[in-house]
């Protein structure tokens, strides 16, 4: 499936009729476990696996449960703000991958790692669904029109 130009939809089609093509369904399913798994992973470093110390920077995955909610439910908006919040934790990633040694480096890696999908997974959902919403928009402009 070529992910730079979307299938046309068939003529007359509506909104409830025409199912969610599965490059969306797939999407949302990258975008919701890459959020879990940096939810997770940053549980993980700060309290079991490379702690500082300090284990209030566990916090830090706080603002990361908020977005699941709306990513679960689907929402078009989570979807674009989030992939504008997740650069606060790639650059977190690559700040410590390139300060830090041993374990907290390869974990920082990790964190780039789902960083770079969750904003690939954001992007790719956004422009499908608003792809779709165009086209059904000119099909039904379409069909009032003959």
């Amino acid at each position: 499936m070529n992910l730079s130009t979307p299938p046309p939809l068939p003529p007359g089609s509506d909104a409830s009729a025409t199912p969610l093509p599965p490059v969306v369904a797939w999407t949302r399913a990258v975008a919701v476990g890459s959020l879990l798994g940096l939810i997770v992973l940053g549980l993980a470093w700060e309290l079991v696996l490379a702690p500082t110390g300090n284990r209030t920077l566990a916090l830090k995955v706080l603002p990361l449960a908020v977005p699941l909610v709306g990513l679960l439910k689907n929402r078009m908006y989570t979807y674009r703000w989030v992939s504008l919040m997740i650069w606060l934790y790639f650059i977190e990633g690559v700040i410590r991958a390139s300060g830090d040694r041993g374990i907290s480096a390869w974990l920082a890696g990790m964190e780039v790692l789902l960083c770079v999908m969750l904003f690939a997974a954001c992007a790719v959902h956004v422009r499908w669904r608003l792809y779709r919403a165009h086209a059904l928009a000119a099909a039904n402009a379409d069909a009032a029109a003959s």
